[in-house]
């Protein structure tokens, strides 16, 4: 009689962190309460990126990141590159270059009109740096986000308290020095997009084996499929706005091409927590003061929040 085969490993999906370090432990601590010991130390657990901004301690949540290899060596992590990541790259200088060695300074043409309302960075080093990363380091001239109904911090991607969680002021280049070493090769790590083959899903007919795709917004419906994620393997930063990692609407459902191809595609990014199908974004505002870091387990969908423990995705 054949050895039973071992059960399928466990999967989860944490969304976005955005500096609040408080949230990230609880939500770590109710993951480990809520999943069998073995499911939890042999996971493997994507983080869906924006690790920085808003809240107040970045520096943390990356230094919480950087431990985990050696905290849980039996677990495999996959950390996702957010639009807030690959912005606070840009500015320190971890961006991985354009592949074809073209300088950084190219990705601006397409958004200067929006130069003087965002207050794009003008210091030192901004003369060959990616468009996101002037944009990040920025001084916004509005104080108040009407989208959002909140004061921005600092810049047009709430950049303050991270410049603040290394001991340098909102816009300072000093951020390069203060950044440490360890913390660049993170942010120049960071994958654009994750894909994972027979990853069991449960639903209402049965468990189904699935690919996963991970990325931090989603796939375009209106951009050629094969051409995005040659965009997201490579991380090709000719590409002024990524949209699979900033995008919103666009972004929002399972692409044409992958309909029906027992596809999942799980995000974070948007502010909200939908599911449709295979299509899951796990971003309930972690980002906010009031609002918690949320976390998605296959194959069971099981939901962990920072807050609480576990609720069902019906």
């Amino acid at each position: 009689m054949a050895p039973a085969s071992p059960p399928p490993r466990t999967v989860i999906c944490v969304g976005d962190v955005h500096g609040f370090i408080s949230k990230l432990e609880s939500l770590w601590a109710n993951l480990q309460s809520a999943l069998p010991a073995d499911a939890f130390a042999t996971a493997l657990v994507i983080f869906l990126g924006d690790y920085c901004d808003r809240g107040p301690h970045t520096r943390r949540v990356l230094d919480f990141l950087l431990a985990l290899p050696a905290r849980h060596p039996a677990q495999r992590h996959v950390f996702l590159c957010g639009n807030h990541d690959l912005a606070f790259a840009a500015f320190v200088g971890a961006l991985p270059p354009p592949p074809d060695g073209s300088p950084f300074a190219a990705t601006w043409p397409e958004y200067i009109d929006n130069e003087a309302h965002e207050g794009w960075f003008h210091g030192p080093g901004h003369e060959d740096m990616h468009v996101q990363g002037r944009r990040w380091g920025g001084v916004i001239k509005e104080r108040w986000n009407p989208k959002k109904g909140l004061p921005y911090k600092g810049s047009i991607y709430d950049a303050q308290p991270t410049f603040e969680s290394y001991g340098v002021a909102h816009g300072s280049p000093d951020l390069t020095k203060a950044v440490p070493e360890e913390h660049k090769r993170f942010l120049h790590d960071l994958v654009w997009i994750h894909e994972g083959e027979n990853v069991p899903i449960d639903t209402d007919e049965g468990q189904i084996v699935c690919k996963l795709i991970a990325v931090h917004a989603g796939l375009e419906k209106s951009i050629d499929l094969n051409e995005q994620l040659r965009v997201l393997r490579t991380r090709d930063t000719r590409v002024p706005k990524v949209q699979m990692l900033s995008g919103r609407q666009d972004v929002w459902n399972i692409p044409e091409d992958l309909a029906g191809k027992q596809t999942v595609i799980v995000s974070g990014h948007h502010g909200k927590l939908h599911i449709d199908g295979l299509r899951f974004i796990i971003d309930e505002g972690g980002g906010y003061e009031d609002k918690p870091i949320a976390a998605v387990v296959f194959p069971s969908k099981q939901l962990i929040r920072s807050t609480e423990g576990t609720a069902p995705l019906d």
